[in-house]
């Protein structure tokens, strides 16, 4: 039996991915720190070997890889890569041995867009540390897999949402009361005039990608694939969207970007402008002809789904 291993297999993604694995028949291991269950509870599960390791940890003692080594993977799935080190420490300890090595990537490896849709093909010009490590370790493995045959493939999601998730919101950050003041039409508001976008995806689109990437090995390979709903939104048109479902008039006010941040913590009006200064937007049409990836939701139903979850927990009040 295939073996997949999957690092950080227990967080939202890997919800989606761990049954969808099992169900298709391989042998799943799951590496995480053994601190989190899955966001949705699923009878596949049971059959999951559950091994423990803290990465951080063992990449500070320099053992991480050979931890995953010593797992014997047929195919790894790596959730939770973050620098440039990190990566090169997998692909060393891995390289000769592993069939399918996939890495979770991000569409903040483009930086802002030139022409729109994004497709995979544009020049890379990121910025701010997470974007420009990811971007990095994009370009590591594409050399890898190009020049010396290591069998990588890159996945880049957007803002992922799904039961269990807090979405970006219109506002863009990730404060749920935004959905609260739309629930009961009051003012919201929106920096600039809400033209700049978003692109979100379900969490089990993303898997899905997995899945299909897996499936077509063959031309996977050597590749990176945009994951995310088939058309962004502009923070205006998701503002105006989400009041109409929860059956209000649209309340808002655009202000010029220096007064709105005026009026949020640092915090909030970092996660914004880290948002709008992106304002991605990306083709999906390369993952589609390659790999046949469908995705299930649209940007806003994929949202819907994660604020009915809020709504349920209370942590949204739509009355």
């Amino acid at each position: 039996m295939t073996r997949v291993v999957i690092i950080g297999g227990s967080g939202h993604v890997g919800t989606y991915l761990v049954p969808r694995l099992v169900e298709a028949g391989f042998h799943v291991v799951n590496v995480s720190r053994g601190q989190r269950q899955p966001y949705t509870p699923h009878k596949a599960w049971g059959s999951v070997e559950q091994v423990a390791i803290d990465r951080e940890a063992a990449e500070g003692d320099g053992a991480f890889g050979g931890a995953i080594f010593d797992l014997k993977p047929d195919i790894l799935i790596d959730m939770t890569c973050f620098t440039l080190a990190s990566a090169k420490e997998i692909v060393e300890a891995v390289k000769g041995e592993v069939e399918h090595f996939l890495h979770t990537g991000t569409i903040w490896v483009h930086g802002p867009s030139v022409t729109v849709p994004t497709t995979e093909m544009q020049p890379r010009k990121p910025f701010g540390d997470y974007g420009v490590q990811k971007a990095a370790i994009e370009a590591y493995l594409l050399h890898e897999a190009r020049r010396n045959g290591f069998p990588a493939t890159i996945v880049h999601p957007g803002h992922i949402v799904g039961r269990g998730w807090e979405p970006l919101n219109p506002e863009g950050h990730f404060e749920p009361a935004v959905f609260t003041r739309l629930a009961r039409g009051e003012e919201v508001l929106i920096p600039n005039l809400g033209m700049e976008t978003v692109h979100h995806v379900h969490a089990d689109d993303v898997a899905q990608m997995f899945m299909r990437a897996i499936a077509r090995r063959s031309v996977a390979l050597g590749e990176a694939f945009h994951t995310v709903s088939p058309a962004a939104i502009t923070l205006r048109g998701y503002a105006e969207a989400m009041a109409a479902w929860f059956g209000q008039e649209p309340n808002l006010a655009f202000l010029p970007w220096p007064e709105w941040k005026s009026r949020q913590s640092d915090r909030t009006a970092q996660a914004t402008w880290d948002h709008i200064a992106h304002s991605p937007n990306c083709s999906i049409d390369k993952a589609r002809a390659m790999l046949g990836y469908q995705p299930r939701y649209t940007s806003l139903e994929a949202v819907q789904e994660s604020v009915a979850w809020l709504i349920e927990k209370g942590i949204v009040r739509a009355d």
